[in-house]
């Protein structure tokens, strides 16, 4: 089976990509410079040169394999609307050249702002009224032909010193001299390794139901406190507890995600696609004094 992946050499991307090839897949990746293109087929990967915004090689890589998996996207914050519609008309592209094939698609999304302030589930709905608009627009493709389904993502970790939204947090932290958190720091987020995350990718490839979304979670939630003093012993800073109201000056673009508690299950991915998660958690692993390299 040929895989066609966006993303396919990323952080997450490679890990997928192993995966796949390790369980005797061929795997077609997107690539828009030349260090993609190596980074690919050092992994093993064939190499399909295009880009988010260049929706012929989408359609193209799309109809020319036996399932797509769409992992990349524009992580610009400063410009978080404009990176959700790139993120539509490439959904869009592929989902259309899918049509009537039954074949799988894969989009990702992200748990955290599914059901802020409760524990979300696969049953909850995308969250309606954001830019990143990903999931609602390949399940619609459900309707279409295609066994379209989306994996949600918590803060995804493994390896070699990236977190998710806590690199941002890492970075800020740097700049500004302390670590901080918002309130009592007793928001969570969810977490998984990128190891589990690229198996869930696979079943769902294997065994996926059209009209689905998949929660790609290990640690249901993890307080920000936690993770706000793991950073402040990586760089040796000061760490803080800030109102909301400092939270928007110190945390800038981050400040939307910052304070929010967004926990999430995976029972029911686990129970629909007997996926088990059985890597090391968040909090161990980036509390290992060489996780992040600063």
């Amino acid at each position: 089976m040929r895989v066609f992946i966006t993303g396919a050499s990323g952080f997450i991307g490679a890990a997928i990509t192993k995966e796949l090839i390790a369980h005797g897949y061929e795997v077609l990746g997107l690539a828009r410079s030349d260090d993609n293109a190596n980074a690919l087929e050092a992994l093993g990967a064939k190499v399909h040169r295009g880009s988010l915004e260049d929706l012929d090689s989408l359609r193209r890589g799309a109809k020319e394999t036996d399932g797509t998996i769409h992992l990349a996207f524009i992580h610009d914050f400063a410009k978080f609307a404009e990176s959700g519609q790139i993120d539509k008309h490439a959904i869009d592209a592929m989902g259309s050249a899918l049509a009537g094939s039954d074949k799988p698609f894969i989009v990702t999304s992200g748990t955290l702002l599914v059901a802020p302030g409760r524990l979300a589930t696969e049953a909850d709905p995308a969250m309606p009224g954001m830019p990143r608009v990903s999931e609602t627009a390949a399940l619609a493709f459900a309707a279409r032909g295609v066994r379209a389904m989306a994996i949600r993502l918590p803060q995804v970790h493994g390896g070699d010193g990236r977190c998710g939204l806590v690199n941002y947090l890492l970075n800020i932290a740097q700049d500004k001299g302390v670590s901080a958190y918002i309130g009592d720091g007793s928001n969570r987020w969810s977490g998984a390794h990128r190891l589990d995350v690229a198996r869930l990718y696979r079943l769902a490839l294997e065994k996926g139901r059209a009209g689905s979304s998949y929660h790609a979670v290990a640690d249901e939630g993890v307080r920000m406190r936690d993770i706000a003093e793991i950073i402040g012993r990586h760089l040796h800073v000061p760490v803080a507890s800030i109102s909301p109201e400092e939270g928007t000056a110190h945390f800038g673009v981050m400040s939307m995600f910052s304070g929010m508690d967004g926990v999430a299950s995976s029972a029911l991915t686990q129970q629909w696609l007997g996926w088990k998660p059985t890597q090391i958690g968040l909090i161990a692993d980036i509390s290992r004094p060489d996780y992040f390299k600063v």
